[in-house]
């Protein structure tokens, strides 16, 4: 079945808009709450949400939503994605819910649903619930909204298990942390202070409107100002729900998702934790991940496996082969014997704990990583189409593809929550690199533009 509410990370839009306006979160609820009831002992959901304006009047929503169902909500009020889903895994709990758009503005909104494993649905279990909703939207107004308290008990639970994964702690290493005015704003602080961290925080003050605004992953000038000023070892900078997290060494030196996997799996490897399955020791990362870090890890006698973008899909991977660490360049990294999804103070911690083994400071650790040129092109489009529909486009891509050979990749996709087209051409020098991207999405742009 063809999904229209789920994308790639949920469901998505402009809060207040369908498919995130009052009475379709509400229906999203009670569709939960009845394959809670009809598949769970356990008629109770946990429920989070970051630091957008319109997270409460959405967990209200949902949470009546569930009631109608005789399905139960405890609040965790303001909490991260991956605290979300910690949460639905070790708690009473059938599933979790989270309200967030991730790296989006504050006018959006979305809403992730999470399985009592801690995992993000399959895709064949977001159909069904889909095909709840739909049938709930014709429903009357029912039950009231539902006014919530938050439980920090629970937040308090899902540090204690940050801060469980580090041995030992941080020996006072000092560090930015960029919390983007999001759910890390009172959490990183709190954790980092607490395994004995110098941390400075910044953009810790939201206000329901700048989670995100010119802050966090997204926006790492102002972090790597922050880090040369302060004379800090390191900075880190997380998204809106803190699934993510990407890292500025002393030097100001931009390190990405793609640098954090080779320096955590060259070191876990050494200490003999990197696992492969049944295989060598092997890292899961996404088409995007750049081809240096396949020729680094190879080097390390690291296999490197890739997977269409999005974190379900390097989990479902990971789990598939047995294996422990994988992620994006976008700076989502599983660390599968710690979390069931991307992690960004988790990550946080595991980086810094191989700073502090091996006396290394992030320019040394990621030396070795040969950034081969990459251009990603966005084009905005009126409608998704198959490439194979599109013989112009697809000889663009060929010719491309031809020139580059072996040394180079060409990626073409569509966004999974965005009308676009993706164009990622990656090559040894940047004007080829370039003039390809452009040249694609040129095309792509003809054919099926705006």
């Amino acid at each position: 079945m063809a999904r229209t509410l789920f994308g790639t990370d949920g469901i998505r839009g402009v809060a207040g808009e369908y498919p995130l306006d009052a009475r379709t979160a509400r229906a999203t609820g009670q569709a939960l709450g009845r394959w809670v009831r009809e598949s769970h002992a356990e008629p109770q959901v946990v429920l989070g949400m970051d630091t957008r304006e319109s997270g409460p009047w959405l967990a209200a929503e949902l949470a009546a939503g569930l009631g109608l169902e005789g399905v139960g909500v405890q609040f965790a009020g303001i909490t991260t994605t991956p605290g979300c889903a910690y949460l639905a895994k070790t708690g009473p709990f059938a599933a979790g819910v989270m309200i967030s758009a991730s790296h989006n503005p504050y006018l959006d909104n979305g809403i992730k649903v999470l399985a009592h494993t801690g995992y993000k649905l399959a895709d064949d279990e977001e159909e069904l619930l889909e095909a709840g909703i739909l049938s709930h939207l014709s429903d009357g107004p029912g039950a009231a909204a539902v006014s919530l308290v938050p439980d920090e008990g629970l937040d308090c639970a899902y540090l204690d298990h940050l801060a469980s994964t580090l041995r030992g702690n941080l020996n006072g290493l000092r560090v930015v942390a960029d919390c983007a005015n999001g759910s890390a704003s009172h959490l990183a602080p709190a954790l980092f202070e607490r395994v004995d961290a110098r941390v400075q925080a910044t953009n810790c003050a939201p206000d329901g409107r700048n989670i995100n605004l010119n802050c966090g992953s997204l926006h790492l000038d102002a972090l790597r100002a922050e880090v040369l000023e302060r004379s800090a070892e390191a900075g880190v900078a997380f998204d809106g729900d803190a699934d993510r997290a990407l890292f500025v060494s002393g030097s100001g030196k931009i390190v990405d998702g793609d640098a954090v996997l080779l320096l955590v799996a060259r070191h876990w490897k050494e200490q003999g934790r990197l696992s492969g399955g049944n295989g060598p020791p092997t890292v899961v990362a996404t088409v995007m991940s750049n081809l240096g870090l396949e020729r680094a890890l190879a080097s390390h006698g690291i296999r490197m496996i890739r997977t269409p973008v999005g974190d379900k899909y390097v989990l479902e991977e990971m789990l598939r082969r047995g294996v422990v660490l994988g992620g994006e360049q976008s700076g989502h990294i599983i660390f599968r014997d710690y979390a069931t999804t991307g992690d960004g103070m988790l990550t946080a911690l595991l980086v810094f704990e191989v700073m502090r083994d091996t006396g290394a400071n992030l320019d040394e650790l990621t030396s070795e990583l040969e950034i081969y040129p990459q251009r990603l092109v966005n084009v905005r489009v009126r409608e998704r189409k198959p490439l194979d529909q599109l013989p112009a486009v697809a000889a663009e891509i060929r010719a491309a593809e031809s020139s580059f050979g072996d040394a180079g990749r060409v990626l073409v996709r569509f966004s999974g929550t965005e009308p676009l087209a993706r164009v990622m051409v990656e090559g040894p020098d940047l004007d080829r690199v370039e003039a390809f991207a452009n040249r694609i999405a040129a095309q792509i742009r003809a054919e099926l533009g705006e």
